[in-house]
C-alpha cells in the first residue's frame, strides 16, 4: 500500500478546469517537497509542478499561468487546480512527496481533456 492518494481526475471540456487533491497523511517523516507529475501514452513522465517546504513553486513551462499548485501542511494536502485545460494535457497524473531519504509515488489520477 503507497501512503499517498489522488483524486480529482476526470474527463473535462477544452477550456474547462479540474483540481486534483493528494492526501499524503500516509507519509509519517518530515515532507520537503511535494509536487505532481504527469506521463502520457508513449511518453516520459514529465514534472508539473512542485512545491518545496520553504520554498519557491516552480511550473513546466507548458502550464505557467494555467496551473497552480498549492499546499495544506497541517492536513497534509497538496492540489493541483488547473485551469485553461487542452487535449495536451491529458495524461495520468502522479503525486510525489520527497522525504530525506526517498520519494513516495501515488498510483495516478487520470485527466482527460476532450470535447
Amino acid at each position: 500500500q503507497v501512503p499517498l492518494v489522488e483524486s480529482g481526475g476526470g474527463l473535462v471540456q477544452p477550456g474547462g478546469s479540474l483540481r486534483l487533491s493528494c492526501a499524503a497523511s500516509g507519509v509519517i517523516f518530515t515532507i520537503y517537497s511535494m509536487g505532481w507529475y504527469r506521463q502520457a501514452p508513449g511518453k516520459q513522465r514529465e514534472l508539473v509542478a512542485t512545491a518545496p517546504s520553504g520554498g519557491n513553486t516552480r511550473y513546466a513551462d507548458s502550464v505557467k499561468g494555467r496551473f497552480t499548485i498549492s499546499r495544506d501542511n497541517a492536513k497534509k494536502m497538496v492540489y493541483l487546480q488547473m485551469n485553461s485545460l487542452k487535449p495536451e494535457d491529458t495524461a495520468v497524473y502522479y503525486c510525489n512527496v520527497r522525504i530525506s531519504t526517498s520519494d513516495y509515488w501515488g498510483r495516478g489520477t487520470q485527466v482527460t481533456v476532450s470535447s
